[in-house]
């Protein structure tokens, strides 16, 4: 498979947002491609790049507002979360007229950003938000591929299984032991992970945080806390029940999915295809009943055509997660 896999969608989603506004914040999960899209996007333009965690980078901004100013075209900063304190000068900056550039930030979807963006920067940026490949990007004949190794292009790319899940392996404990702490978590690095791998034997099921909270010593406040953090890393997606009775759907526990399977399936010790399902159905029936069930009702849909078509098996499969809203809604108990 090619190395490089071209992101249209998102690309055009930029591009749009730099043509109609003084800038955009491009956010999401480390290592989900920001870096690569936004130089694309630089070589298109008359651009400077400045990453903030290059410390030649760092240097020529150590007089941000004589470095910026002086720019013209598109300017871009990786990695804005290391310097909040530019955001104040960039609003300045944006504010001129006539514009002689715009702003691409790029934020590890950190949420002093998004609410530094949303406050500081307040009708100047349009915020953007990414994750790994999509199947729309990687083909539908790379489904399984995808499931089994999630969208993150170090972990998809990867020459074998064995080699992606050693990519995740790493990522996790670099992001337990780097990330976290500066997203808030107050935790070790071990009850980190125990945080996290309990998180995931919770996928697609109600959030007991109470149950978590006691296994690690914390209140149940302090655990709805960190899983609201992780979802403002983009790890983690809540599902909040649909009931018509709003204070009900405010306190009712909302259902947890990680965003992305590789890291689902790292956090499980589960390298390859046939780990997955080897997994008793009654174990996490959340996950492996949506795949088994997809897979089985895909093959009857196409009994007589040999196999299942691409497009067929793809609606199954991104129903386990990305369709899980409309089972919560046609639900009779949901609605209360």
């Amino acid at each position: 498979m090619s190395s490089f896999i071209a992101r249209d969608e998102i690309e055009a989603r930029v591009t749009k947002a730099l043509g109609r506004s003084r800038g955009a914040v491009l956010l999401g999960p480390r290592q989900s491609g920001k870096t690569t899209l936004a130089r694309r996007i630089a070589g298109r333009h008359r651009a400077e790049y400045f990453d903030l965690e290059d410390p030649s980078d760092l240097a020529s901004l150590t007089a941000p507002k004589l470095t910026l100013e002086r720019a013209r075209g598109l300017v871009v900063l990786d990695e804005i979360q290391l310097r909040p304190d530019l955001l104040p000068l960039l609003r300045v900056l944006m504010d001129r007229q006539p514009l002689p550039a715009r702003f691409l930030l790029l934020g590890s979807a950190a949420p002093e950003i998004v609410r530094g963006a949303s406050e500081t920067l307040a009708g100047r940026v349009e915020l953007v938000s990414m994750s790994g490949f999509r199947i729309g990007e990687t083909g539908a004949g790379h489904m399984d591929r995808l499931w089994l190794r999630g969208g993150f292009p170090p972990s998809f790319l990867a020459a074998s299984d064995e080699d992606s899940f050693a990519w995740r392996q790493s990522f996790l404990q670099t992001f337990v032991e780097r990330d976290l702490g500066r997203l808030g978590f107050k935790l070790a690095p071990h009850a980190m992970r125990r945080f996290l791998t309990m998180a995931a034997h919770l996928h697609g099921q109600r959030w007991n945080g109470a149950a978590v909270a006691s296994s690690l010593g914390l209140s149940h406040t302090t655990a709805r806390r960190y899983l609201d953090l992780l979802s403002g890393a983009y790890l983690i997606r809540q599902l909040h029940p649909w009931l018509r009775n709003v204070g009900k759907r405010l306190v009712k526990s909302p259902k947890v999915y990680f965003r992305d399977s590789g890291l689902l399936h790292a956090l499980l010790g589960l390298e390859r295809r046939r780990d997955v399902e080897s997994l008793p159905a009654t174990e996490h029936p959340g996950r492996v009943c949506a795949w088994k069930r997809s897979r089985r009702s895909t093959a009857s849909a196409t009994a007589g055509s040999g196999r299942p078509t691409a497009e067929r098996s793809w609606t199954c499969w991104r129903s386990i997660a990305a369709n899980a809203s409309a089972t919560s809604a046609s639900s009779p108990t949901a609605r209360g």
